[in-house]
Protein backbone atom coordinates (compact mmCIF):
# COMPACT_ATOMS: atom_id res chain seq x y z
CA UNK A 1 0.00 0.00 0.00
CA UNK A 2 1.39 3.43 -0.96
CA UNK A 3 1.75 6.29 1.50
CA UNK A 4 -1.38 8.42 1.94
CA UNK A 5 -1.02 11.81 0.23
CA UNK A 6 -4.53 13.18 0.65
CA UNK A 7 -5.99 15.69 3.07
CA UNK A 8 -4.61 15.43 6.61
CA UNK A 9 -7.60 17.41 7.85
CA UNK A 10 -10.02 14.88 6.38
CA UNK A 11 -8.20 12.02 8.12
CA UNK A 12 -8.14 13.95 11.39
CA UNK A 13 -11.91 14.43 11.15
CA UNK A 14 -12.48 10.76 10.30
CA UNK A 15 -10.60 9.58 13.38
CA UNK A 16 -11.69 12.45 15.63
CA UNK A 17 -8.05 12.94 16.45
CA UNK A 18 -5.25 15.39 15.58
CA UNK A 19 -2.95 13.43 13.26
CA UNK A 20 -0.34 16.18 13.71
CA UNK A 21 -0.76 15.81 17.51
CA UNK A 22 -1.03 19.57 17.92
CA UNK A 23 -4.59 20.34 16.83
CA UNK A 24 -3.49 22.52 13.90
CA UNK A 25 -5.70 20.62 11.46
CA UNK A 26 -8.71 22.14 13.24
CA UNK A 27 -7.37 25.71 13.28
CA UNK A 28 -7.72 28.49 10.70
CA UNK A 29 -11.50 28.38 10.81
CA UNK A 30 -11.76 24.60 10.38
CA UNK A 31 -13.96 24.02 13.40
CA UNK A 32 -15.66 20.79 12.35
CA UNK A 33 -14.22 17.75 14.08
CA UNK A 34 -16.91 15.29 12.99
CA UNK A 35 -16.20 12.63 10.40
CA UNK A 36 -16.52 13.82 6.77
CA UNK A 37 -19.65 13.04 4.81
CA UNK A 38 -23.38 13.61 5.16
CA UNK A 39 -23.67 11.42 8.26
CA UNK A 40 -20.36 12.38 9.83
CA UNK A 41 -21.99 13.60 13.04
CA UNK A 42 -23.34 10.09 13.70
CA UNK A 43 -20.34 7.90 14.38
CA UNK A 44 -21.14 4.21 14.21
CA UNK A 45 -20.12 2.22 17.28
CA UNK A 46 -17.28 -0.01 16.20
CA UNK A 47 -16.80 -3.67 16.99
CA UNK A 48 -13.67 -4.75 18.86
CA UNK A 49 -12.10 -5.66 15.52
CA UNK A 50 -13.11 -2.29 14.10
CA UNK A 51 -11.56 -0.45 17.05
CA UNK A 52 -8.30 -2.32 16.60
CA UNK A 53 -8.20 -1.58 12.88
CA UNK A 54 -9.04 2.09 13.35
CA UNK A 55 -6.36 2.54 16.01
CA UNK A 56 -3.82 0.89 13.74
CA UNK A 57 -4.77 3.20 10.89
CA UNK A 58 -4.68 6.23 13.16
CA UNK A 59 -1.15 5.55 14.44
CA UNK A 60 0.03 4.72 10.93
CA UNK A 61 -1.19 8.08 9.65
CA UNK A 62 0.33 9.94 12.60
CA UNK A 63 3.79 8.67 11.73
CA UNK A 64 3.18 8.70 7.98
CA UNK A 65 4.19 5.13 7.21
CA UNK A 66 3.08 2.72 4.53
CA UNK A 67 1.41 -0.50 5.63
CA UNK A 68 4.57 -2.52 4.95
CA UNK A 69 6.78 -0.11 6.92
CA UNK A 70 4.33 -0.11 9.80
CA UNK A 71 4.06 -3.88 9.95
CA UNK A 72 7.83 -4.37 9.68
CA UNK A 73 8.34 -1.91 12.52
CA UNK A 74 5.90 -3.89 14.64
CA UNK A 75 7.72 -7.14 13.82
CA UNK A 76 11.01 -5.64 15.02
CA UNK A 77 9.40 -4.32 18.19
CA UNK A 78 7.94 -7.72 19.00
CA UNK A 79 11.45 -9.22 19.12
CA UNK A 80 12.65 -6.71 21.72
CA UNK A 81 12.33 -7.73 25.39
CA UNK A 82 9.75 -5.76 27.33
CA UNK A 83 6.28 -4.40 26.58
CA UNK A 84 5.61 -4.79 22.86
CA UNK A 85 3.37 -1.73 22.59
CA UNK A 86 5.93 0.55 24.22
CA UNK A 87 8.73 -0.96 22.14
CA UNK A 88 6.65 -0.32 19.04
CA UNK A 89 6.16 3.36 19.82
CA UNK A 90 9.85 3.73 20.66
CA UNK A 91 10.77 2.22 17.29
CA UNK A 92 8.46 4.68 15.55
CA UNK A 93 9.87 7.59 17.53
CA UNK A 94 13.45 6.56 16.68
CA UNK A 95 12.95 7.03 12.93
CA UNK A 96 15.11 9.85 11.61
CA UNK A 97 12.19 11.73 10.08
CA UNK A 98 10.38 11.65 13.42
CA UNK A 99 13.47 12.81 15.35
CA UNK A 100 13.87 15.74 12.93
CA UNK A 101 10.20 16.58 13.56
CA UNK A 102 10.54 16.26 17.34
CA UNK A 103 13.52 18.61 17.31
CA UNK A 104 11.38 21.28 15.65
CA UNK A 105 13.41 21.40 12.43
CA UNK A 106 10.22 20.75 10.44
CA UNK A 107 6.64 21.68 11.27
CA UNK A 108 5.26 18.27 10.23
CA UNK A 109 6.59 14.76 9.87
CA UNK A 110 5.93 15.00 6.15
CA UNK A 111 8.14 18.08 5.99
CA UNK A 112 10.81 16.32 8.04
CA UNK A 113 10.70 13.37 5.64
CA UNK A 114 11.33 15.71 2.71
CA UNK A 115 14.33 17.30 4.46
CA UNK A 116 15.81 13.86 5.01
CA UNK A 117 15.03 12.64 1.50
CA UNK A 118 16.78 15.66 0.00
CA UNK A 119 19.92 15.04 2.03
CA UNK A 120 19.67 18.10 4.28
CA UNK A 121 20.20 16.19 7.54
CA UNK A 122 23.48 14.92 9.01
CA UNK A 123 23.71 12.12 11.58
CA UNK A 124 27.01 12.18 13.48
CA UNK A 125 28.40 14.35 10.69
CA UNK A 126 27.36 12.04 7.86
CA UNK A 127 24.55 12.75 5.42
CA UNK A 128 21.65 10.33 5.77
CA UNK A 129 18.80 10.48 3.24
CA UNK A 130 16.75 7.54 4.51
CA UNK A 131 13.71 8.69 6.59
CA UNK A 132 13.33 5.25 8.19
CA UNK A 133 16.93 5.27 9.45
CA UNK A 134 16.83 4.21 13.11
CA UNK A 135 18.58 6.81 15.24
CA UNK A 136 20.37 5.48 18.32
CA UNK A 137 20.39 7.35 21.64
CA UNK A 138 23.42 9.59 21.82
CA UNK A 139 23.60 10.27 18.09
CA UNK A 140 23.87 13.90 16.93
CA UNK A 141 21.52 15.40 14.37
CA UNK A 142 22.56 18.49 12.43
CA UNK A 143 21.18 20.60 9.59
CA UNK A 144 23.49 21.07 6.60
CA UNK A 145 24.95 24.56 6.39
CA UNK A 146 23.11 25.52 3.21
CA UNK A 147 19.75 24.93 4.95
CA UNK A 148 20.41 27.04 8.05
CA UNK A 149 18.86 30.11 6.40
CA UNK A 150 15.99 28.22 4.82
CA UNK A 151 12.72 30.11 5.61
CA UNK A 152 10.81 26.92 6.44
CA UNK A 153 13.51 25.75 8.87
CA UNK A 154 13.71 29.16 10.56
CA UNK A 155 9.93 29.43 10.84
CA UNK A 156 9.60 25.94 12.29
CA UNK A 157 12.37 26.48 14.84
CA UNK A 158 10.82 29.79 15.91
CA UNK A 159 7.48 28.06 16.47
CA UNK A 160 9.04 25.15 18.38
CA UNK A 161 9.27 26.68 21.85
CA UNK A 162 10.20 23.42 23.56
CA UNK A 163 11.16 19.87 22.68
CA UNK A 164 10.28 16.63 24.43
CA UNK A 165 12.75 15.49 27.14
CA UNK A 166 14.22 12.67 25.08
CA UNK A 167 15.56 15.03 22.39
CA UNK A 168 17.57 18.25 22.61
CA UNK A 169 18.28 20.92 20.02
CA UNK A 170 20.53 23.97 20.08
CA UNK A 171 19.00 26.59 17.79
CA UNK A 172 22.24 28.60 17.68
CA UNK A 173 24.28 25.63 16.44
CA UNK A 174 21.46 23.99 14.44
CA UNK A 175 22.43 20.73 16.11
CA UNK A 176 20.62 18.35 18.43
CA UNK A 177 20.87 14.96 20.08
CA UNK A 178 18.61 11.97 20.49
CA UNK A 179 19.22 11.78 24.22
CA UNK A 180 17.45 8.53 25.06
CA UNK A 181 14.50 6.33 24.22
CA UNK A 182 11.21 8.00 25.20
CA UNK A 183 9.19 6.88 28.18
CA UNK A 184 5.62 5.87 27.43
CA UNK A 185 4.12 8.73 29.47
CA UNK A 186 6.09 11.23 27.37
CA UNK A 187 4.23 10.20 24.23
CA UNK A 188 0.68 10.81 23.06
CA UNK A 189 -1.67 9.43 25.68
CA UNK A 190 -4.56 9.32 23.21
CA UNK A 191 -2.83 6.47 21.37
CA UNK A 192 -3.95 3.03 22.49
CA UNK A 193 -1.05 0.92 21.30
CA UNK A 194 -2.53 -2.17 22.97
CA UNK A 195 -5.22 -2.22 20.28
CA UNK A 196 -2.53 -2.16 17.58
CA UNK A 197 -0.74 -5.06 19.27
CA UNK A 198 -4.01 -7.01 19.44
CA UNK A 199 -4.60 -6.33 15.73
CA UNK A 200 -1.21 -7.64 14.65
CA UNK A 201 -1.33 -10.57 17.04
CA UNK A 202 -4.29 -11.81 15.04
CA UNK A 203 -2.31 -11.52 11.79
CA UNK A 204 1.25 -12.38 12.81
CA UNK A 205 1.63 -15.71 14.57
Amino acid sequence: MSRYRGSIFKKARRYGFSVLENGKEFSKGKKRTSAPGQHGEKRVKLSEYGQQMQEKQKVKFIYGLTERQFRNTYSRAKKIPGITGTNFLQQLESRLDNIVYRMGIAATRQGARQFVNHGHILVDGKRVDIPSYSVKPGQKIKIRDKMKKNPKVIESLNLALTTLPFVSFDKTKFEGEYVRLPERDELNRDINEALVVEWYNLLIK
